[in-house]
């Protein structure tokens, strides 16, 4: 049953009960090709949108493309999440076990999504899951490639198939709703400590 801000407010806006997180892939070995820069952006961005979900209830999934070989979740982030299944498909949609959003019997049928490559599994995963029903988000500062081209255009294909793109503190503000619960100080701490 939605919220009384759910009811009156934007059908585009995110809201915690709805949203399910999926970090898709970012692994050792695929991390490890990108930039220092990007690297270090990406997995800092990712623990905070983590960070962000644990505090709103959001379930968080994340996978894991053909471990055996490209190694296991980043540590910062494996060890906040619980649930990541496998997989060989680029998709990361069929690991998940999730039906199509028409058949949740959560009322979950937001998935914000993460991770790497933007131009592959990310990108694949998220044209399965607009497929499959989802409103779907994908977080910007939160997804990385290892080429800059690939990146660009993969976000530009995701937008135009009906992806939102956002960024992550813009997510979690949304899960957030107002200033007057009691999550809002936790986020606010959350934010300030990471821009210091």
């Amino acid at each position: 049953m939605p919220s009384p801000s759910e009811a009156f407010g934007s059908p585009e806006l995110l809201h915690a009960s709805s949203s399910r997180l999926l970090i898709v892939d970012i692994q050792e070995k695929l991390v490890s090709a990108l930039s220092v820069a990007t690297r270090d952006r990406l997995v800092s961005n990712c623990r905070f949108l983590v960070d962000g979900a644990t505090l709103f209830g959001v379930p968080v999934t994340a996978t894991e493309q053909y471990p055996q070989g490209l190694g296991p979740t980043v540590a910062p982030l494996a060890e906040r999440i619980h649930e990541r299944p496998s997989k060989k498909r680029f998709s990361a949609l069929e690991c998940t076990g999730w039906p199509t959003a028409a058949n949740t019997v959560d009322d979950r049928f937001q998935i914000v999504v993460a991770g790497m490559e933007s131009h592959i599994c990310l990108l694949q995963t998220v044209l399965d899951l607009l497929a499959a029903g989802y409103q779907t988000t994908v977080v910007a500062d939160c997804i990385a490639a290892r080429s800059e081209l690939d990146h660009q255009t993969a976000i530009h294909r995701m937008a135009n198939s009906g992806a939102t793109i956002t960024t992550a503190e813009a997510v979690l503000f949304e899960w957030c709703e107002s200033a007057d619960v009691p999550e809002f100080k936790r986020l606010s701490a959350l934010v300030k400590s990471r821009t210091q």
